[in-house]
């Protein structure tokens, strides 16, 4: 990067905090991207002004690992509508997201990307449009596939962390097969009406299999079986494993994970 835009940045902060208008003139005057600009902020030990209500969690350095992050987000319906958001405000750099399908109707109740004017559109292209309007020093990159134990490897090479936002549970055991050939972590969630879960399958591990062993379980996320709180709840307590992976801050449960029960307002920590 120039050292022009690295003075130029220490001098448009003011606290420490780099805000928007600094970036656009940045990006006019020394022709970076805003996730260039974005990264030479953090490396200066500065924080860009939309992440101030987080600087107390993360701070720079942790802030910049979110930033140098890549997540998989396999699955854009009602969790993946919401990780996509939540993600994206929390400023991981890269995000790439796959899902084949395009918004129905029966999706407006709980998937948060669907409106009337994305109904018949691809759900990864109305996701990327949502990230570019949220945070454009995200990269989306936006794969219009079904993952599948063939073309798996391929799709989530490179990548940091994945998370599961599928709604189908033959295709979350293939994508915890793939996970667990990679070596990546994947961050697993799934709701059926009042109840959820989220846990994390640890790089090598066989978590998802476990949790779905048995071959005549009933499907997860059959409509109209569900509501945009419970999809919610489960996509937040995702996005907050997604960091505690990507920071390593606390330790993880391993051989475990997390039910809920909205209805009776529950979260119990289960264990193998």
């Amino acid at each position: 990067m120039p050292e022009d835009l690295k003075a130029f940045l220490l001098s448009a902060a003011m606290g420490g905090l780099v805000d928007w208008q600094s970036y656009e003139t940045a990006r006019h005057l020394f022709g970076v991207s805003y996730p260039d600009i974005e990264q030479v902020v953090l490396e200066q030990g500065l924080f860009p002004k939309r992440y101030a209500a987080q600087r107390q969690f993360f701070q720079p350095e942790g802030q910049l690992k979110l930033c140098r992050a890549r997540v998989a987000i396999v699955g854009c319906g009602g969790l993946g509508s919401c990780l996509v958001e939540m993600l994206a405000r929390a400023g991981i750099g890269t995000l790439q997201i796959i899902d084949p399908d395009v918004f129905v109707e029966s999706n407006l109740n709980r998937q948060f990307l669907c409106t009337a004017d994305s109904l018949g559109r691809l759900k990864v292209e109305v996701a990327a449009e949502r990230v570019a309007r949220i945070n454009p020093a995200v990269t989306v990159i936006s794969l219009v596939e079904a993952l599948n134990g063939e073309n798996g490897v391929d799709l989530l090479a490179g990548m940091n962390v994945v998370v599961d936002a599928l709604d189908s549970i033959p295709a979350r055991r293939e994508l915890g097969h793939v996970c667990r050939k990679m070596n990546l972590p994947l961050v697993h969630g799934a709701v059926a009406g009042w109840y959820g879960q989220v846990a994390v399958q640890r790089p090598s591990d066989d978590l998802v299999s476990r949790l779905y062993s048995h071959p005549g379980q009933p499907e997860m996320e059959m409509p109209p079986d569900n509501f945009s709180a419970g999809v919610a709840a489960v996509a937040s307590l995702q996005v907050v494993l997604v960091v505690k992976v990507l920071l390593d801050v606390e330790p993880l449960p391993a051989n475990g994970w997390f039910s809920f029960d909205l209805r009776e307002v529950d979260l119990e920590r289960i264990d193998f």
